[in-house]
């Protein structure tokens, strides 16, 4: 993996692809404290988390896009969380959001922060994202796949890399404060 980073960066590489080989090589960093599991000398591990959900909203793919990358309309979303409803604020922070490939996003008060890697709009979303009591340094990766259903949207979202035994606190996470709250803002 290494030599092909450097092989990217000796090409003089475009803003995205310098923003994706940092993000490859933070994500390799962050993994590599993890035993591997297998036989010795395997470079894959077999039992990593991940987590693959698919909403679907009665909205139409720029409209859903629009709520999940517009800072004014995602502060709107995170108040039909029921934590956010019920005065447990994660965070002190305002929601902020840059519309920029590799600029930063932060949310639910500053609880959830990250880097956008790409941006396509009203198609997808990729995100190195963390939760601010993570390990310094440790990133996931979370990606929105913006997929036209009908006169509706789906959303093929895709999360890898975060610490081991978090996939169902955060797979239920995305249901409460994403899915659950992104369908109520958008009715």
């Amino acid at each position: 993996m290494k030599e092909a980073i450097v092989a990217v960066w000796e090409a003089r590489p475009s803003r995205r692809q310098a923003i994706t080989c940092a993000v490859i090589a933070a994500g390799s960093l962050a993994l590599s404290p993890l035993p591997m599991c297998g036989r010795p000398g395997e470079e894959v591990s077999h039992s990593a988390e991940a987590i693959h959900q698919e909403p679907v909203y009665k909205a139409s793919r720029k409209r859903v896009y629009e709520a999940l990358t517009n800072a004014q309309q995602f502060d709107k979303v995170e108040r039909f969380s029921a934590d956010m409803r019920d005065g447990k604020a994660l965070g002190a922070q305002p929601t902020d959001i840059s519309r920029q490939v590799g600029g930063t996003f932060s949310l639910f008060g500053g609880h959830i922060v990250g880097t956008h890697v790409e941006l396509v709009p009203n198609e997808r979303i990729v995100q190195a994202w963390r939760v601010v009591d993570w390990e310094p340094g440790w990133y996931s990766i979370a990606r929105f796949e913006l997929v036209e259903q009908g006169s509706g949207t789906k959303i093929v979202f895709d999360h890898t890399g975060f610490p081991r035994g978090l996939g169902q606190h955060l797979a239920d996470g995305w249901k409460a404060h994403y899915w659950d709250t992104l369908e109520k803002y958008l009715a």
